[in-house]
């Protein structure tokens, strides 16, 4: 990552409101660096490992939900005791292959829904996530 990404990434955190600790600046370059991605915790752990960041599982889970809860990412449940966190923050959807164990990104407007159902009293439509389950036929 080049010091003009680094400083990116810095003032990305600063924007979302988080202090650019050592931690979350060597996770967020891993996270933001290049196109958009889908990863886990593990994922990011052995990555982050790999890249010579030392820390620990517990602080790569928290600093992902942190992330997500300043906007910086998106979480996706693609089945119970699987979060996927997602780069793109762009209103979209998912298919989910369970062969493999991957996210793959559905264009909003490649999903039609003709409508939704009214929202219980004092409560509005926040966003709609969809995971359509794959599996490799062969």
């Amino acid at each position: 990552m080049t010091a003009k990404s680094y400083s990116e990434v810095i003032d990305r955190l600063r924007q979302a409101g988080l202090r650019p600790t050592r931690q979350r600046i060597g996770l967020g370059k891993l996270l933001f660096a290049g196109e958009h991605r889908h990863v886990t915790a593990d994922q990011l752990h052995i990555e982050a490992e790999r890249s010579g960041l030392s820390v620990s599982l517990a602080t790569v889970y928290n600093t992902l939900h942190q992330f997500r809860n300043a906007g910086l990412l998106r979480e996706v449940v693609a089945e119970p005791g699987r979060s996927y966190f997602d780069t793109n923050t762009e209103a979209h959807h998912h298919f989910f292959n369970v062969s493999e164990g991957a996210l793959i990104d559905i264009p909003a407007a490649d999903v039609d829904l003709p409508s939704l159902p009214v929202p219980p009293d004092g409560m509005g439509v926040d966003r709609v996530d969809i995971v359509i389950r794959v599996r490799n036929l062969t």
